[in-house]
């Protein structure tokens, strides 16, 4: 089959986005430093953030809420009003971070537009998702944009059917062996895991090795490559 559909994830596969929560984690463990173990403070903003996803989604201000939540909670309620002041202002430092591009990013987009229809599947809030498409400089790149509360893979099968001729003639690129790779397979598509340096632990998984629809590529420079091989 021929593919006709090239999805790209865009948090640390595009552009950075993990280092700058880690960031903020660092100065939330620094702050609270006399209330809780710096690890022990880390697996409770972890399950915060797990627990949290229903009712906030993926993004900077679910994961403030959380760093706020934890923060009561290992206090015993009570967290002096300067810390959440200072939790508050890290969220709008993150919401206002220029965007950097990781190598090979514009190229590999502009590659695969000249020859397929891409598409910028994307999760978390709608308005920071925008923000950081705007300053990328890449919006105009892409023919179609999904920004969707989670990936899974009746919404690859929803995007890939809307803005080209089915998963199964698709590839999708991306960090998240979780979120980018296996459930795109399940859908009958391609997955590429373009492995990044820092990725959130929420999106581990076990590559499946095995399936004739899974690649690792380093980094998005080789991906024009990979896709003229896949194709007939």
């Amino acid at each position: 089959m021929p593919i006709t559909a090239i999805g790209f994830d865009a948090d640390d596969t595009l552009w950075q986005n993990e280092t700058f929560f880690r960031m903020t984690q660092d100065r939330f463990r620094a702050l609270l430093a006399d209330h809780a173990d710096p690890d022990h403070l880390s697996e409770r903003l972890l399950a915060a953030e797990r627990r949290n996803l229903g009712h906030y989604g993926f993004g900077i201000k679910g994961f403030v809420l959380s760093m706020i939540e934890t923060a009561i909670e290992v206090t015993d309620r009570r967290v002096p009003a300067a810390i959440i002041e200072e939790l508050l202002a890290a969220g709008r430092e993150m919401l206002a971070h220029p965007i950097e591009l990781l190598p090979h990013a514009r190229a590999a987009v502009e590659a695969m537009a000249a020859t397929h229809r891409v598409i910028l599947v994307t999760k978390g809030d709608l308005l920071d998702q925008e923000r950081k498409l705007a300053q990328s400089g890449l919006g105009d790149l892409f023919h179609a944009v999904e920004i969707v509360s989670d990936k899974t893979p009746e919404v690859y099968a929803r995007v890939f059917a809307r803005h080209g001729t089915g998963a199964d003639e698709a590839v999708m690129v991306g960090n998240s062996l979780k979120s980018d790779v296996l459930p795109v397979i399940a859908a009958g598509g391609w997955g590429v895991f373009v492995p990044h340096p820092l990725t959130w632990s929420y999106e581990a998984a076990e590559a499946p090795g095995d399936n004739p629809r899974f690649h690792e590529i380093a980094d998005l420079g080789a991906l024009p490559d990979l896709v003229r091989a896949l194709e007939p």
